[in-house]
């Protein structure tokens, strides 16, 4: 307990810090993901390469390796990144290729009779898109948008190896200062283990509502 009271102050910092990459990440990767999408499912065989290639290599490589490359790669090409503004780009550019795999097959599962449905109504293709095809495909999706948001609030702890102060770099450092390395991280994980709860029961009280609504 006393340990916890030592770590307070930073952690008052450190769990803000944490929520705001993961949400912030996952809100950007949510757009950037369905554009990927869309690309996938698009007729020009070059846009599907393209689309296909960026989910293969950021889906295929460690995301530490990925923050790492931000970080502390693009300085040689001229763009220096602060550790933060790194963070983001890194989760949300990863975070964007499991999205788009679940908007994909969110997309792909509405039946093609809607499609029909609003070619009959005189809709072109990105009206249908907005008002009837998206809605019913963000209704299928969100299970596994939900697990992916928890998933990402988890892998905002990789962010503590560029010194962005959140939950998993405070840990360390009240760790290393007190040599109680077990409590700290203990400490941690209990603390992402009850955002993660909190998350999971948004994400159930979402689809109930949506499943209300459209019963």
């Amino acid at each position: 307990m006393d340990l916890l009271v030592r770590a307070w102050p930073l952690l008052e910092e450190a769990v803000p810090m944490t929520l705001f990459l993961g949400l912030s990440s996952f809100c950007l990767g949510s757009l950037l993901g369905l554009g990927v999408a869309f690309l996938r499912l698009s007729t020009a065989r070059g846009l599907r390469w393209l689309a296909f290639a960026y989910v293969s290599i950021f889906r295929g490589t460690p995301l530490l390796v990925q923050i790492l490359l931000i970080y502390f790669g693009l300085p040689r090409l001229g763009l220096a990144l602060d550790p933060l503004p790194s963070a983001i780009a890194a989760l949300t550019l990863f975070s964007a290729a499991y999205l788009s795999e679940n908007f994909r097959a969110g997309i792909l599962s509405v039946d093609k009779g809607q499609w029909e449905a609003a070619d009959s109504l005189g809709m072109d293709r990105r009206r249908a898109i907005t008002r009837i095809i998206l809605p019913q495909a963000l209704r299928i999706a969100l299970p596994p948008l939900g697990s992916r948001l928890i998933a990402l609030m988890k892998d905002t702890s990789l962010a503590s190896a560029i010194t962005v102060v959140e939950v998993t770099r405070v840990a360390e450092q009240v760790g290393a200062a007190s040599f109680r390395y077990l409590e700290m991280f203990l400490i941690a994980g209990a603390i992402y283990w009850i955002i993660n709860q909190l998350l999971t029961v948004v994400q159930m009280l979402v689809e109930q509502h949506l499943s209300k609504h459209l019963a």
